[in-house]
């Protein structure tokens, strides 16, 4: 008897700590997906009962949006989350329906008017972040940034304007929750900064200013040092790779001239490195892998890639492979820590979401309107793809065992749930 319980208790004890430690690594299996591409921006889901493949009638529901746009759903419990615009007036939508079935629970709906922007951008881009008391929401024009939070009842807490925003491409990064903070990555062709505000009251704790380049739309992520505090990793043309202390604004450490084009895709922590990528053109241009730095060590250089990346869609590092779908279509894996190429394989689309890694397959939907899932091995293959009946550009959510994808006017649920 005593023996098994000493089994059992050390049993308890190594799933407690694999659960900490998908935690920290950015990883899910729950019933939330918080922000872009998940936890801490990583774009991996411990989910193992999601399906490789169906058909039009297996979706669990299929909902269709009062709006267009590129907005990726975020989860809490058992409400998800999605903006929409208008083309024609740019109005925006904050919708919450219900995981289960596909209603929508709440509507809210905020006039604002049309502005120049890239044809491949749209009046509701941007991804929410959730947590356990809010909805945060960004969108801009022309005049003003607006960032306002919702209660999961629908009823708004605070709304802030920010300022105007200047970019001929229009906006596209997301906000992000840390702690007690809604922090939102400002980088303009205008006055820049990086913001947070209080997650209660939408009230100011810190604001840090950035030299004026190129709007950069990457959000950032978390990136959680061996021995020390959790860091924000922001990237942009004007400072690199910037690590800021989300306590108070200050800069921990920067690598600078990273990025000779615009970021648009957001850096991933991948082995104890940050990799983040630049490009133009609709191509990526450069990549780095950088070894973080500290107040006393410099951040290094360890590694770089100047062909076969992407540009928009976001990189994703698992079990020790650095992965990369590119615009094109190619996707390469690479050993992390060193940037050797393991395998490549082309797929005849165009993409602009970023790839979710689930149970040792990569889902990634395409502008064209399909979902593409890909088996991660020694040799990687296309196991499914499947219409999804329009064009998309946002990126696939997991929680709660179901796979949630936005296309341009429709949510979809697909999934036993729990």
């Amino acid at each position: 008897m005593s023996h098994r319980l000493c089994v059992a208790c050390w049993a308890a004890w190594l799933i407690t700590g694999a659960v900490l430690a998908q935690n920290q690594s950015g990883t899910s299996d729950g019933d939330g997906w918080t922000r872009f591409r998940g936890p801490q921006g990583g774009g991996v889901s411990l989910a193992t009962n999601i399906p490789i493949t169906w058909s039009p009638n297996d979706y669990t529901w299929k909902t269709a949006l009062p709006g267009r746009g590129h907005s990726s759903p975020v989860i809490w419990g058992d409400r998800v989350f999605i903006a929409a615009g208008d083309a024609a007036t740019a109005k925006r939508m904050v919708l919450c329906l219900d995981t289960r079935h596909g209603s929508i629970l709440w509507q809210h709906d905020y006039p604002s008017m049309t502005f120049p922007q890239n044809r491949d951008n749209s009046y509701a881009s941007s991804t929410p972040a959730v947590d356990a008391d809010h909805v945060y929401v960004y969108w801009t024009t022309a005049d003003e940034i607006t960032l306002l939070a919702l209660d999961h009842a629908g009823k708004e807490a605070w709304q802030r304007k920010l300022g105007p925003f200047t970019s001929q491409h229009g906006s596209g990064a997301s906000p992000v929750v840390f702690q007690d903070l809604v922090v939102l990555n400002n980088e303009q062709e205008g006055q820049s900064s990086l913001i947070a505000l209080d997650h209660q009251s939408g009230t100011t704790r810190w604001q840090t200013e950035r030299r004026t380049v190129r709007a950069a739309y990457s959000t950032p992520c978390l990136f959680q040092p061996e021995n020390g505090p959790a860091e924000l990793v922001f990237t942009s043309t004007g400072h690199g790779i910037s690590s800021i202390n989300p306590q108070n604004g200050r800069t921990n450490w920067e690598f600078t001239n990273a990025f000779p084009f615009r970021v648009v895709g957001s850096p991933v922590a991948a082995s104890g490195l940050i990799v983040a990528t630049c490009g133009e053109g609709g191509i990526g241009r450069r990549l780095v892998a950088v070894r973080p730095g500290s107040a006393d060590v410099a951040p290094r250089l360890i590694y770089e890639m100047k062909t076969a990346i992407p540009y928009v869609p976001t990189p994703l590092s698992r079990d020790g492979m650095l992965f990369l779908w590119s615009d094109n279509g190619l996707v390469t894996c690479h050993r992390a820590v060193t940037g050797e190429r393991v395998w490549q394989i082309k797929i005849p689309d165009s993409f602009y979401g970023s790839p979710v890694w689930i149970n040792r397959h990569l889902y990634c939907m395409s502008k064209t309107g399909n979902l593409y899932v890909l088996a991660v091995s020694e040799k990687p293959e296309i196991v499914a793809t499947i219409p999804l009946g329009e064009p998309s550009f946002a990126t696939p959510a997991v929680a709660g065992g179901a796979l949630f994808l936005r296309t341009e006017s429709h949510l979809l649920a697909i999934g036993k749930g729990r």
